[in-house]
């Protein structure tokens, strides 16, 4: 049965939005992936509302299982995190509407799951997720990259496909292994 998950990187100017179907197997696919934009000059409800108004459209459209968006984290930069946050809230709430549920990736998770390194730079995430959707040309800009990242590493970290055993293990991809490994390693802990 395949896992439907849309990840959401927030952020005031560029919002990434991806959707990711998920097989047992680990197997992911792309469904879309986009950016919504909104310009300084406009006004914070303005801008919020613009936000909101793509992630309904885009709840509505794929009707994903879940929710998987960025953690805001602390920077030296305060409106910048602000604004991260307020996004992240509008998104949430849209999700809340619909019953769907959220979950939240630090930007180390998120590095760790699709590359094996949580200090991955952001090249680094975007090559490793144009190799496991299998796409031709890698999403830009990074904003869509990193939505399609969270998408991934939800469903990877909630363990779709650990039931598939010593055949799905064939068919992962190096950091599917690396991250199945991983996971195997802190559960013997």
């Amino acid at each position: 049965m395949t896992y439907r998950v849309m990840g959401v990187d927030p952020g005031l100017t560029r919002c990434g939005l991806a959707v990711v179907d998920i097989e047992p197997n680990r197997r992911s696919t792309l469904v879309a992936v986009g950016v919504v934009g909104t310009e300084a000059g406009r006004s914070l409800d303005e801008r919020l509302l613009v936000i909101s108004e793509a992630v309904d459209t885009w709840l509505d459209l794929h009707k994903p299982q879940v929710l998987a968006v960025e953690r805001v984290f602390s920077q030296l930069n305060v409106s910048t995190v602000m604004g991260t946050a307020q996004a992240s809230g509008v998104v949430i709430v849209s999700a809340a509407r619909r019953g769907i549920p959220v979950a939240l990736h630090t930007p180390t998770e998120v590095k760790a799951a699709v590359t094996g390194n949580g200090q991955a730079d952001k090249a680094a995430v975007t090559k490793m997720v144009t190799k496991i959707l299998r796409l031709e040309t890698a999403p830009r800009p990074a904003d869509a990259a990193d939505a399609l990242a969270l998408a991934i590493t939800h469903a990877w970290r909630r363990g779709v496909g650990q039931q598939g055993g010593a055949a799905a293990a064939g068919s992962l991809t190096p950091a599917q292994r690396l991250w199945a490994d991983a996971e195997a390693k802190a559960r013997r802990r």
